[in-house]
C-alpha cells in the first residue's frame, strides 16, 4: 500500500438518484414505494427509491418482478434530460474542490483530493463540505468513501448508505475487508459465485489467506489479481479526462419480433440515435456493432470495421443493416426482444477532415436534422425511411 499510502481519493455516489430528483421535484412522492423505469411488460427497474427496496425491488430487476413484490409501488417514466440538468450541478461542485474528477456516471465519480487537502483541510472535512453543498443547492443527498485509492474508496461509499460517510485507511483497512462478502468484491458475480463458495472462499478476508491451489480453483489465472483487490491493493490513477469509448442506443420490446422488414426499420431508429449522440460528442467512429437478443434471452453481437471514421447517420446504418443481414441469414425466423447498434473505436475528426471540400449531402442533412432536433426535441423530425409502424419498447 505505500504507493496508495499518500493519496487522498472520494467516491462520491448519490443516492437512489433518479428516484429522488422525481421525490424532490414531486414532493408527494416522498417517504412512497417509488420505481423510476420503463412500464411495458418487458420494462426494467432504472431506479427505486429506499421504500421501495425494502421489498427486495433492485435497480435492472424485470418490471414485471418488481411489481410483483411491491404491487402497490409508483411507476414513473425516466426524465434524463432532467437528470442530466441536476447531474451537471453536481459536477460542477465537485469541480470547486479539485481538478481530478473522474465521472463514472450521472451520479458518480471519484474525486482525488490529496492536493486540495493543504488548502481545504482533510478529506473528511471536503467530504462532508461536498455533501452538505449538494443537499443546498440540489436538495439530494450522497454517500461519500474516503480511502487511499479507487478500490477501497467505492468500497466505502457503499458501507454507511444513504447519506453517509465512511472513511477506509491504514489503521482500519482489514477489520473492514476481511469480514466483508465475497460477493461484494468487483469481479465475483452470478456466474462466478457457485465456484468461489465451493473453494471455501465466503469473504474478502477468505480469500486474502487463501493459497495458490484454491485461488486457482476459485478463479483461474485471475486468482492472484483477485486476492490483491481483497487485499485492497489499486494504483488506478483517478482519470478526469476518460474518454468515452463507446455509444450505443438499444432497445427492449414489449412483444418479441420477426422479419427483415419490422427488424431493418427498427434496427436503423436506433442506428440514427447512435450517430446523432457521435456528432453531439463531435467524435467519428471507427467501428459499428449490433446486439440482438432473441426472445429466449440468447444474445448475439456482430462488429465491422469502417474506414475511414465516419459520424454519419447513412454509413452507420448501412453497416448495421449488413450485419443484421447476415446474423438473419442464419436464422431467418428468429423471435427478436432487444436490439442494439453501438459505435466504438471513437475519436475527435481534425476540422479538415469534417470540411474540407465541403460537407457532403449526408452530412448537411445530418447536421439540419440535429438542429431541428436540439431546437424543438428528438420527436420533432423523422427520417422518411423509419416511417413505420413499431412495437413499443424501452429505451434503457
Amino acid at each position: 500500500m505505500r504507493r496508495s499510502d499518500a493519496r487522498a481519493i472520494l467516491h462520491i455516489d448519490m443516492d437512489a438518484f433518479y428516484a429522488s430528483v422525481e421525490e424532490q421535484d414531486r414532493p408527494e412522492l416522498k417517504g412512497r414505494p417509488l420505481i423510476v423505469g420503463g412500464t411495458s411488460g418487458r420494462g426494467v427497474v432504472a431506479a427505486a427509491n429506499y421504500a421501495v427496496r425494502r421489498f427486495g425491488v433492485r435497480s435492472a430487476m424485470p418490471m414485471r418482478e418488481a411489481l410483483r413484490r411491491c404491487p402497490e409501488a409508483i411507476c414513473v417514466q425516466p426524465r434524463m434530460a432532467r437528470y442530466k440538468e441536476v447531474s451537471e450541478q453536481v459536477f460542477t461542485i465537485f469541480h470547486e474542490f479539485t481538478p481530478l474528477v473522474e465521472g463514472l456516471s450521472l451520479d458518480e465519480a471519484f474525486l482525488d483530493v490529496t492536493s486540495s487537502q493543504q488548502l481545504l483541510g482533510s478529506a473528511e472535512s471536503i467530504g462532508s463540505e461536498i455533501r452538505r453543498r449538494i443537499v443546498k443547492q440540489t436538495g439530494l443527498t450522497a454517500s461519500v468513501g474516503i480511502a487511499p485509492n479507487k478500490l477501497l474508496a467505492k468500497i466505502a461509499s457503499d458501507l454507511n448508505k444513504p447519506d453517509g460517510m465512511c472513511r477506509i485507511g491504514a489503521d482500519n483497512m482489514r477489520d473492514i475487508l476481511d469480514e466483508l462478502p465475497i460477493e461484494k468484491l468487483f469481479g465475483v458475480g452470478p456466474k462466478t459465485l457457485p465456484a468461489v463458495h465451493a473453494a471455501g472462499i465466503r469473504s474478502f478476508g477468505d480469500l486474502r489467506r487463501a493459497g495458490d491451489e484454491v485461488l486457482w480453483r476459485a478463479f483461474g489465472r485471475r486468482g492472484k489479481s483477485m486476492r490483491s483487490l481483497a487485499s485492497g491493493v489499486d494504483d488506478r490513477p483517478v482519470e478526469p479526462n476518460r474518454e468515452e469509448k463507446s455509444i450505443s442506443a438499444e432497445e427492449t420490446y414489449a412483444t418479441d419480433i420477426r422479419g427483415v422488414a419490422a427488424l431493418t426499420v427498427q434496427l436503423l431508429r436506433l442506428a440514427d440515435k447512435a450517430a446523432s449522440r457521435l456528432r453531439a460528442h463531435e467524435l467519428a467512429a471507427g467501428r459499428v456493432s449490433v446486439k440482438i437478443r432473441r426472445g429466449d434471452f440468447t444474445t448475439y453481437t456482430r462488429q465491422r470495421t469502417v474506414e475511414p471514421p465516419t459520424q454519419e447517420t447513412a454509413i452507420v446504418s448501412s453497416a448495421a443493416k449488413a450485419l443484421l443481414e447476415q446474423w438473419l441469414a442464419t436464422q431467418p425466423d428468429a423471435a427478436v426482444r432487444l436490439l442494439g447498434v453501438g459505435v466504438s473505436d471513437l475519436q475527435t475528426l481534425p476540422q479538415a477532415d469534417l470540411f474540407a471540400g465541403g460537407l457532403a449531402q449526408s452530412s448537411r442533412l445530418d447536421s439540419a436534422i440535429d438542429g431541428i432536433r436540439d431546437r424543438f426535441g428528438s420527436d420533432m423530425l423523422t427520417r422518411a425511411s423509419l416511417l413505420s409502424r413499431t412495437p413499443s419498447g424501452s429505451d434503457p
